[in-house]
């Protein structure tokens, strides 16, 4: 590594102009798995927009490997719907958050829907007297 004089005016302890280390010198970022996770449910929820009152928050795992991250996104939808294009939507938008935040490949979203909220019951609950 060679340090590189810096043009700025920083100083050093000694007070001798201080050594810019170059960007591709610098080290690395590590992003938590966790974080692109959060990240990739975040992406789900802002793709399906409003979800039933009962309905769990879209959840994510994922598998890093390099700059490579293969997500598997678990939701719950309202029925009646387009649950093919729901996934779709969900798919395309983490794959385009994920990028844009962190920076990796998304070769992979698998879309696990884990429940189905019928509308019908939803209502019917709310008109029954006992």
């Amino acid at each position: 590594m060679t340090p590189v004089s810096g043009g700025d005016g920083a100083l050093d302890e000694r007070g001798a102009p201080a050594a810019v280390v170059a960007p591709g010198e610098r080290g690395a970022t590590r992003i938590a798995d966790r974080v692109v996770a959060k990240i990739a449910a975040q992406a789900a929820r802002e793709a399906l927009g409003p979800l039933p009152p009962e309905a769990a928050p879209p959840h994510a795992t994922v598998v890093v490997h390099h700059e490579t991250v293969r997500v598997r996104v678990h939701l719950e939808l309202g029925y009646p719907c387009d649950i093919g294009d729901r996934c779709t939507r969900v798919r395309r938008q983490v794959v385009q958050r994920v990028r844009a935040l962190v920076g990796m490949e998304v070769p992979e979203v698998a879309v696990h829907v884990e429940r189905l909220h019928p509308a019908h019951a939803h209502r019917s609950a709310q008109g029954r007297t006992r």
